[in-house]
């Protein structure tokens, strides 16, 4: 797979890339035609606060009392929280920065300690990647529980505009991916062509079958 990797460099800021390997992929709802590898911007201190620039200049005028950060988003997430902290209708205020527990279900859970941190709040909600909506839509109801206001949402890269009325913000988009599909399994025209899955894919990474 990794011979096949192309490298996509980001529009607003040639600083921060991502890399694409075409194929045919599962993960837990859909399938897809491209691993997107985020893991630069999710390791890499250099290009995560570059991308944190990029997404703050995105939530400038949004008020934000909490950054939840999902699939391995932290460091984008505490680079995020810093700088919109640093200017605009945010400036000098103390942002927390929290990651749900996931349960055996793939449900969000907060214990104890960090509910107060939501409870009440207005919260941006950080994603890797953003395919098909179903994960934002699991954390809206997750917060919903937990009595937060989910004011904003960003990701790395996204496929969709918006889940239920608030946009999605991304570095990336379809746009960059012109030939980028993903397709409910039962419907996935490599799968009826009789084309094997290459890997399976998840937040974390992939693994070759």
């Amino acid at each position: 797979m990794e011979d096949r990797v192309q490298n996509i460099i980001s529009r607003k800021n040639s600083r921060i890339a991502i890399g694409i390997i075409p194929g045919h992929y599962a993960t837990n709802h859909s399938h897809v035609n491209f691993y997107v590898d985020m893991t630069a911007i999710k390791t890499s201190s250099k290009m995560a606060k570059e991308a944190a620039s990029e997404l703050a200049a995105e939530f400038g005028s949004t008020y934000v009392d909490t950054v939840i950060c999902m699939e391995g988003t932290e460091i984008l997430g505490a680079f995020l929280a810093e700088q919109l902290s640093a200017s605009g209708i945010n400036q000098g205020t103390d942002i927390n920065v929290i990651t749900p527990e996931l349960n055996a279900v793939n449900q969000m859970l907060f214990r104890d300690n960090t509910q107060k941190k939501i409870w009440g709040k207005r919260v941006l909600l950080l994603i890797s990647s953003a395919s098909t909506g179903k994960s934002i839509n699991r954390a809206i109801d997750c917060l919903q529980y937990y009595s937060g206001e989910l004011v904003a949402i960003g990701a790395i890269f996204s496929a969709i505009e918006s889940v239920q009325g608030i946009d999605v913000k991304s570095i990336f988009t379809d746009s960059d991916l012109p030939h980028y599909d993903n397709f409910s399994p039962n419907e996935c025209p490599m799968c009826k062509a009789n084309k094997k899955v290459d890997a399976l894919i998840n937040s974390y990474g992939y693994s070759k079958l």
